[in-house]
């Protein structure tokens, strides 16, 4: 669910300039009050920006409360995504003092085409090209990397590339994707609401029964590794995901491990042996002093660089 402008507005007026930017990419509000961006890759803070007392963890009650979550000392972390498709994150005390924390992840990127990660050396037209053909032509691709290292960024431009007939249902903890094909279904898993839970490993099963043509799993950090990798050895082909890691190395460590979790009575070589036969390609990407950029395609077993 997201929370119209309109309501946050009043109370993020401080920063309003920053949320209508087009330059800044993250907004930071730290809890000793400082306020933060990230612009062009550099961080710097922002002296003279400050909220009254209250006006903030106000704001972030009011929110938390129209996006229908809870926000209060009992629940005191908020994740949701805002009308333009930036993410919201925020804690308030007793988890932080004296004053919340907020941060505020901006989607600069969302129309980016492949033209324009060619023309920001984020890929090269080689890599383009490897990679557009492995999308169109079905492979199963693990996007790695670590925060704000243009893994979203990079998965939804290469969907550009999934046939415009395929039906295709995306499963995210907080939407950030933005796909641009007319068959598109996505899900958000619901584990911080006053509903009942619905985990990711909830959704991806339940998606399975709706015809996927293509899955594309947000981030791959819990049970839901498991299910996606039987989805993948039972014929659901061109599978993107996205998995937090350093290394392409390490994202199928990281991956097998993860699975080994709910796979009760395998080993570990069963597992890695069964990943090396269902995944196609990892992928990744890196930051390093604010520029982000293919850094690995290890395309099973071969690599490209």
């Amino acid at each position: 669910m997201t929370v119209s402008f309109d309501v946050i507005i009043p109370f993020l007026r401080p920063i309003q300039h920053l949320l209508e930017s087009e330059t800044v990419s993250e907004i930071m509000v730290n809890p000793d009050s400082s306020v933060w961006i990230e612009e062009d890759g550099a961080i710097q803070l922002l002296p003279g920006i400050h909220f009254d007392d209250g006006a903030l963890i106000a704001a972030l009650e009011v929110v938390a409360n129209k996006s229908g979550k809870k926000l209060d000392a009992d629940s005191p972390v908020l994740n949701l995504r805002l009308p333009d498709g930036s993410r919201l994150a925020a804690m308030i005390p007793p988890v932080v003092n004296p004053h919340p924390l907020l941060t505020i992840r901006k989607f600069t990127s969302r129309d980016f085409v492949l033209r324009d990660l060619i023309d920001r050396e984020m890929l090269t037209p080689e890599q383009a090209s490897a990679l557009t053909d492995a999308v169109r032509r079905g492979d199963n691709i693990l996007i790695a990397g670590g925060t704000g290292s243009g893994k979203t960024t990079l998965t939804g431009v290469l969907a550009d590339a999934i046939p415009e007939h395929e039906r295709i249902l995306i499963i995210e903890d907080t939407a950030e994707l933005h796909i641009r094909k007319p068959h598109v279904v996505s899900a958000e898993s619901q584990t911080d609401t006053h509903r009942n839970s619905v985990t990711f490993d909830d959704l991806l099963k339940a998606v399975l029964r709706h015809r996927p043509d293509r899955i594309i799993v947000g981030e791959v950090r819990g049970p839901e590794a498991r299910t996606l990798l039987d989805a993948m050895n039972t014929g659901h082909r061109g599978t993107l995901a996205t998995i937090h890691a350093s290394s392409a190395e390490e994202a199928l460590r990281r991956f097998a491990n993860l699975t080994m979790r709910n796979s009760p009575g395998l080993t570990l070589p069963i597992i890695e042996e069964e990943i090396m036969r269902c995944l196609d390609m990892v992928v990744f990407v890196q930051r390093v002093d604010g520029s982000r950029a293919v850094h690995e395609i290890r395309r099973l077993h071969e690599t490209l660089h």
